[in-house]
């Protein structure tokens, strides 16, 4: 049986500015995977992982977005944050947190749009 080979470890901090300043003339994708922002699916293929990248340049560049509560005030409360796994009927359950925090109300219809990797939902007026 192969073994997998290791990854290394993606660069960050002063390390991460001082190689992508060095790649100037690179495309983003280009500049995250050469700065180890990639990971190997099971079938053998790699994923170039930019939101990782550029979160991660955020943070050496010292640059803070802050972060906004889901209804919108920034402040406060517990935040929905977990994961949804598809159950074995083939739906996923978005749970309640979700739907109070959007002030939702039974009966409410949406118009899905099925994107590459993911699912956006908008409400109908």
């Amino acid at each position: 049986m192969p073994r997998k080979k290791k990854q290394a470890k993606p660069l960050t901090g002063k390390d991460l500015i001082a190689k992508v300043k060095q790649l100037s003339d690179y495309t983003r994708e280009e500049k995250a995977k050469a700065c180890g922002y990639i990971s190997t699916d099971k079938d053998g293929s790699e994923r170039i992982k930019t939101i990782a990248f550029l979160n991660a340049l955020l943070d050496a560049e010292g640059i803070d977005l802050g972060s906004q509560s889901p209804n919108g005030n920034g402040n406060g409360g517990r935040k929905p944050s977990y994961k949804v796994s598809v159950q074995t009927n083939g739906n996923i359950l978005v749970g309640r947190a979700y739907t109070q925090a959007l002030e939702l109300e039974p009966g409410d219809e949406f118009e899905i749009a099925v994107g590459r990797k993911h699912i956006h939902l908008t409400k109908v007026a």
